[in-house]
């Protein structure tokens, strides 16, 4: 009698095969632009970020885009350019506010300068935000979006002040990770409600 289990397996179907982190983030992106064309709405959008960012295989992931039309979620994942991106500024002043990518990975070198960074109307389709910091006498404003939360245990002080008024956190999406050295600086981490929040 022939054990079933020595039989070739049939090809295996696509829809099981395990998915990235890339091809979460992917379908998350694609999600962000079905709510700017009003395919879905804010809370659909929200309900279908928290499957795909759960989902294991591709079938669980594309499941959260088959009513959308026009819209696909290739199978070929594409490297993404602004993974990693650094910011410089020498008795200067770098500011990033209203509609911005936000990259994976942020390195901010600042030296006698000003780093203004204002998330709360930024695009960001990573679940976490890698921030870290090389500061010596500059100062540095992050402005976190609502429902965010964030980790600033790894910063380093020499000579400096951390104000955190957002307080340690893990569970908000999205997650900022902040670390590295700052010497004779400044760093202040806040929320503010964005402007289109401030008069709905």
């Amino acid at each position: 009698m022939t054990d079933p289990a020595m039989h070739n397996p049939a090809t295996p179907d696509p829809k099981e095969f395990r998915v990235s982190d890339a091809e979460r983030e992917h379908v998350v992106e694609i999600l962000q632009k079905a709510i700017g064309r009003g395919l879905i709405t804010l809370d659909e959008f929200t309900e279908r970020t928290d499957t795909a960012l759960a989902a294991r295989t591709r079938g669980q992931l594309n499941a959260v885009l088959l009513d959308l039309p026009g819209v696909v979620n290739n199978e070929r994942v594409l490297p993404r350019p602004q993974d990693r991106q650094e910011l410089k500024s020498t008795m200067s002043t770098v500011s990033r506010k209203g509609a911005w990518e936000v990259p994976r990975q942020l390195v901010v070198r600042n030296r006698m300068g000003t780093t203004d960074l204002d998330f709360r109307e930024a695009s960001i389709p990573h679940a976490v935000v890698d921030i870290e910091l090389d500061v010596t006498a500059g100062s540095v404003k992050l402005v976190l979006p609502e429902g965010a939360t964030v980790n600033a245990d790894g910063v380093e002080l020499a000579a400096s002040n951390l104000k955190d008024k957002v307080g340690t956190g893990s569970n908000g999406r999205p997650h900022f990770v902040v670390h590295g050295h700052v010497r004779a600086g400044n760093v202040e981490i806040k929320k503010k409600k964005a402007r289109w929040l401030k008069h709905a």
